[in-house]
């Protein structure tokens, strides 16, 4: 969606975008459309084997998301900085696709280093929290 939105600055993908963030955040994938499709649909028919993360730093991930798309939505609708918002946009969208493209989730990588540095308690992720297990958290 975020692609979608650089190439054509069609503004009304910001609203189904921040939506689906906020409800992943909220409630996981659950109300969440495009979360919808992709467990209950694509998931199932990826040829790739099926991978366990630990939920707190996707959560985490996931809020970071809506805060950019939430930033870009507002940024336009409400101050019309166009060129500030497509710059959030950009961000995530290139932290989108390292997730993507390289498995490598940016915001899961950022709680883990919460967690060391103290900024969030080790027992929320003990996972997180153990640099040898820092690849089920990516």
């Amino acid at each position: 969606m975020s692609v979608a939105l650089l190439a054509t600055h069609a503004w009304w993908i910001l609203i189904p975008l921040s939506f689906g963030f906020v409800a992943r955040v909220a409630s996981g994938p659950r109300f969440s459309p495009l979360g919808i499709f992709v467990t209950k649909f694509l998931v199932n028919r990826l040829p790739f084997e099926e991978r366990m993360v630990a939920g707190p730093p996707k959560r985490f991930a996931q809020s970071i998301g809506a805060t950019f798309s939430l930033a870009a939505l507002i940024l336009h609708f409400g101050f019309a900085a166009d060129g500030a918002a497509l710059l959030v946009i950009a961000l995530l969208t290139i932290a989108a696709s390292l997730e993507a493209f390289a498995g490598f989730c940016l915001g899961c990588w950022m709680f883990g280093y919460l967690i060391r540095w103290g900024f969030v308690p080790e027992p929320v992720c003990v996972a997180c929290a153990n640099p040898g297990a820092r690849s089920s958290i990516r």
